[in-house]
This record gives structure tokens, C-alpha cells and sequence, in this order.
């Protein structure tokens, strides 16, 4: 199923790109039709791979006439981008989840190769077998200094503020 799963994500993130910011609206059982497969799995990847955490808002609408619609989140400033996902942390994060809020941040462009991947290794699964409140503080205390340092015109290009 991850190779379906894949191959659906790819697609939407192409007919994204092509909307060049607009929301994508689409039919579920089309969209199932194309693959080959269930409404559900289309749902699957929805609720996987364009979550809040992944910068991305679903609106859907079941039934004979029903729809999907994706909209891209889209921030004014790094610091809104950075202040979105200090606050997406909550008192506790999975594993799965961190990976996404800084896969999408350096994906954004507000964190290089190698910040990503520390703070991902900080809080992957088996990380020092660390709860998922403790990985909801670490995450939260690594994006502050980002926006501590952003504040100060830190050398990282990040040009952000304090929450």
C-alpha cells in the first residue's frame, strides 16, 4: 500500500503545484478510479500525508456529490511559519509527527540539511527511548532558539520573532 500511497501523494502535490496556490478540488471516487482502488484508501492518504502538521488544510465532503479540497497553508513570514509549528507541538508528539514538522520547516526553506536532520534524530523513535511529552518539550525548546535567534538576526538567514 505505501507504493499506492506514494504514487496519490505525488499526484495531488503535482496538481498543487499546477494550481500555483489555489486549492486543489477533486473527486474522491474519480481520484480512486484513476488508481484503481478504494475511497478509502484516497482517505488514508489524506488523513497521512496532508495533515496540519504536513502544511496542508482537507476539507472533504462524502456521498454521491462529494469532494475533496486541499489548500496549501501558506505563511506571511519565517516567524509565522516557525511560531505555527511550535504551537502544532503540543504538550506531546509521536515520533511520525516531529518527523513532519521539521521535514516541512526545512522544506520551507528554515532549516538547512543538517539542522533537520539533528532535530529529527533528536526525536525519532528509539531516541534515548524518551516519552512523547519529552519529545514535545525538546522539539518545542529547539524551535524557540530558532525564533530566539531569528530575533537577534542569528546567522542562519532566519528572520523571525518570539511567540
Amino acid at each position: 500500500m505505501a507504493n499506492l500511497c506514494d504514487r496519490v501523494e505525488r499526484h495531488l502535490q503535482l496538481l498543487l503545484d499546477q494550481g500555483r496556490g489555489q486549492p486543489l478540488a477533486i473527486q474522491r471516487r474519480e481520484l480512486a478510479a484513476r488508481f484503481a482502488c478504494a475511497p478509502s484508501q484516497i482517505s488514508y492518504v489524506l488523513e497521512t500525508r496532508f495533515t496540519l502538521e504536513c502544511g496542508y488544510a482537507v476539507e472533504t465532503r462524502r456521498g454521491r456529490h462529494g469532494y475533496i479540497r486541499i489548500y496549501r497553508l501558506i505563511f506571511d513570514s519565517p516567524s509565522d511559519l516557525l511560531r505555527s509549528t511550535y504551537q502544532a507541538v503540543g504538550e506531546a508528539l509521536n515520533p511520525a509527527t516531529a518527523h513532519h514538522l521539521v521535514a516541512r520547516l526545512h522544506d520551507r526553506g528554515m532549516l538547512n540539511r543538517r539542522e533537520a536532520e539533528l532535530m529529527k534524530a533528536a526525536t525519532a523513535e528509539g531516541a534515548a527511548d524518551i516519552k512523547d511529552s519529552v519529545r514535545a518539550r525538546l522539539l518545542r525548546s529547539m524551535l524557540l532558539c530558532l525564533l530566539r535567534e531569528g530575533a537577534r538576526g542569528g546567522s542562519s538567514g532566519h528572520s523571525a520573532g518570539l511567540p
